[in-house]
């Protein structure tokens, strides 16, 4: 009977044990994390450009590299005196590429009739410079004569004239502050019709965009067919730069 006895306990022992293993594996499946809700917002700021900034490029080519690089670097120099002289900052104006290339041209072979000398090859033809330069503009009532202005200094294309703000870090904290405190008033508002109450917040999530202003483009051909004597720069508009920021802040629910 004692046997008997301590092999039910031992058995007893055993399940339990068994049971205390499959309730603790079962566990491990179990969501454990509190309930929680998320809500997003979004902030908005309007802001007049304050500078203007466009891109221009100058190429050259010569039989050799340095008379490249001098015929290049005299039209350049020749439009940053002119930006500077318009008032523009040398802080404004940076280089973005230089690039000294070689040039070549395709020769066909002379061949004798009736015979086979294959195709043709490149034969050096001298050398080319490319050089890009970025200008901001803080007087945004001189864009329209430095651009025009630029052009006639033999700048072979401007791209890129954009107005913007310059200080765009502030336009986001504030656009930014705006979304939070759209999302705050929305999950606030929203715990009330659901009829709960909001816990401390466990996430945070930002993304933003930014209007991108629309792009005047010319280049030098638009240039040539300017009549000086009747026109000293087109009339361009500034508008406004809009930044957005969309912002995701997730609640514990109590």
């Amino acid at each position: 009977m004692r046997l008997l006895g301590g092999l039910s306990l031992v058995m007893l022992l055993v399940a339990l044990a068994s049971y205390a293993a499959l309730n603790f594996t079962q566990m491990q499946y179990l969501d454990v994390m509190p309930a929680s809700i998320s809500i997003s917002g979004e902030g908005e700021v309007l802001a007049v450009p304050d500078i203007g900034q466009f891109t221009f490029s100058v190429e050259a080519e010569a039989p050799d590299a340095a008379g490249a690089q001098a015929l290049s670097g005299t039209k350049v120099n020749d439009i940053l005196a002119f930006l500077r002289e318009s008032g523009v900052a040398d802080t404004d104006i940076k280089t973005l590429n230089y690039n000294l290339y070689p040039k070549y041209r395709w020769e066909e072979r002379v061949c004798l009739p009736g015979t086979f000398c294959g195709s043709g090859e490149q034969i050096p033809d001298g050398f080319g410079v490319m050089q890009s330069v970025q200008v901001k503009v803080r007087d945004t009532d001189a864009a329209s004569t430095i651009l025009s202005g630029v052009g006639e200094r033999e700048a072979t294309n401007i791209s890129g004239l954009n107005f913007v703000v310059d200080d765009t870090d502030a336009l986001t904290a504030d656009a930014r502050a705006a979304a939070i405190v759209d999302a705050k008033a929305q999950a606030a508002l929203l715990a009330d019709n659901l009829g709960i109450e909001l816990g401390p917040i466990v996430g945070y999530y930002e993304e933003d965009s930014r209007f991108a202003p629309e792009s005047y483009k010319m280049n030098n051909v638009a240039f040539e067919q300017m009549d000086e004597s009747s026109f000293s720069g087109a009339e361009l508009p500034m508008g406004e730069d809009k930044t957005v920021a969309k912002v995701t802040i997730t609640y514990e629910i109590k």
